[in-house]
């Protein structure tokens, strides 16, 4: 028996989908900014960081990287009010988003801070540089090319992973696509649809990253 296929019943429902589009770019702007900052927060208590500032960090990072990302959205989300702490959706998805994607990025930028060169910081130094001017101007930016490819890969894999995020009705892309196919029965047509934007969103989000890197963030 041959399968018809009915695209156009899914794609008559692009409202839906350019909203899932906006939420999962909205929600991956954010992780990645806000991500990337606790990672080289991070990155600096883990290599240059007090002995209890590195312990708090390497147990923060260990925590993240040996547990599911839907165990800590789910965490977040139904084990918090527990304690009193009750979020929405959106902020909760948010906040396992960039808890996550810190925990990688730590030990991505820690990679590149520790192969900077000892002669470079010892330079620094000698013109008299404060230790925070060293680490953002010296340490920092030769670090980020080091490891950029990395850390970009990884935002990347945290943009495809908020699909999880459409288990406690986040409105992005899989929630938009699970929506569809509950109205219209078309499942394999929806998750085609949203399996070739998310395709198309990893490619975009991977091309701009890599512009926007050497041109904003660490120079050419």
């Amino acid at each position: 028996m041959l399968i018809q296929l009915d695209f156009m019943t899914v794609l008559s429902q692009w409202p839906l989908l350019a909203t899932g589009v906006a939420w999962t770019l909205g929600l991956t702007a954010i992780a990645t900014v806000l991500g990337t900052l606790l990672g080289v927060a991070c990155a600096w208590a883990r290599s240059q960081g007090p002995s209890a500032l590195r312990w708090i960090a390497g147990s923060y990072v260990e925590l993240i990287r040996n547990t599911p990302f839907i165990v800590q959205l789910f965490f977040i989300f139904f084990g918090l009010p527990a304690a009193g702490v009750k979020l929405s959706p959106l902020t909760a998805s948010i906040l396992a988003m960039v808890i996550n994607l810190g925990a990688y990025a730590t030990e991505i930028i820690r990679a590149g801070i520790e192969a900077t060169p000892r002669g470079q910081i010892e330079a620094a130094q000698s013109l008299a540089l404060g230790r925070l001017q060293i680490f953002t101007r010296v340490i920092i930016p030769p670090a980020l090319r080091k490891v950029w490819p990395a850390l970009v890969s990884q935002i990347i894999i945290v943009m495809l992973g908020s699909a999880v995020c459409s288990q406690i009705s986040t409105e992005e892309l899989s929630y938009a696509a699970n929506l569809i196919q509950s109205r219209n029965f078309r499942a394999f047509e929806a998750y085609i649809v949203a399996t070739l934007v998310y395709l198309a969103l990893a490619v975009a989000i991977r091309r701009l990253l890599n512009w926007i890197g050497p041109r904003f963030l660490f120079g050419r």
